[in-house]
């Protein structure tokens, strides 16, 4: 191919990918599970051949066996990281459960055993209820939480990291009712993680963490459909799908 014909390529190839998009980076997760939707997120990871963390509860497994199937199945896929999201699940009494720091390690502790993971190296691990980084290279308190709080359950993110896992919040969540139906649309959930990159509102720079849980994905919701849309959406805007486990290689402004 002459020099001209081969420049002019080069430069129609450039034009035509969106800025930024071989350097932006959406970690997929998802909380909860295994409840119902999580076979039907499975299915779509599979299909779509897109890498996800699965933070699971050990209460949750235990509720049946098909529920313990789902994870064995999470288990199984290459692509699937399956992380540690508590036992209890703090009972969804969070200020109770962050006043007993050995409780606190020790929940995180006995889900470990029912969902059979093992350090080192750190395992994968969401606080419930709060979005608290502890990374090799960040460390970061829930913003939500007033000084008060944040101060006195910070000995409970430091046990919890020191104990064998690495502990990641997110950066933006896609919203749920107490039914589990989605709140936004795919687009405008698109719209608005396109916004937080262009205004550099990541937590790591050219990273984010999405937030969401298995239930609202059961099939009422149309669960495969919203999802498979999702990846599409985000693949058409250039967005590469990362490991979590990837996500703190290197230091993040």
């Amino acid at each position: 191919m002459p020099v001209i014909l081969r420049a002019a390529l080069f430069f129609w190839l450039a034009a035509c990918t969106p800025v930024g998009a071989v350097e932006r980076t959406i970690f997929l997760t998802f909380d909860d599970g295994p409840l119902n939707g999580t076979g039907n997120i499975l299915d779509v990871l599979e299909t779509q051949q897109v890498p996800a963390t699965m933070f699971m509860v050990g209460q949750h497994v235990l509720a049946g066996p098909d529920r313990g199937a789902l994870l064995k199945r999470a288990k199984s896929l290459p692509l699937v990281t399956v992380g540690n999201h508590s036992f209890s699940h703090a009972n969804n009494r969070y200020q109770r459960f962050y006043a007993d720091t050995e409780e606190v390690v020790a929940d995180m502790l006995k889900a470990n055993g029912v969902l059979g993971l093992k350090s080192p190296p750190p395992i994968p691990a969401r606080l419930p209820g709060r979005d608290v980084f502890r990374l090799q290279y960040m460390s970061r308190d829930d913003f939500g939480l007033s000084l008060e709080e944040a101060q006195r359950e910070q000995v409970d993110f430091e046990f919890v990291a020191a104990s064998g896992f690495h502990l990641y919040g997110w950066d933006f969540e896609w919203v749920h009712e107490d039914s589990g139906k989605p709140v936004q649309s795919v687009e405008r959930l698109i719209d608005e993680i396109e916004h937080l990159f262009s205004a550099g509102r990541t937590i790591g720079k050219n990273k984010l963490i999405l937030l969401m849980h298995d239930e609202m994905f059961q099939d009422v919701f149309q669960g495969k459909d919203k999802l498979t849309a999702l990846v599409a959406g985000l693949r058409a805007k250039g967005y590469a799908f990362g490991h979590i486990v990837d996500y703190d290689t290197e230091t993040s402004p």
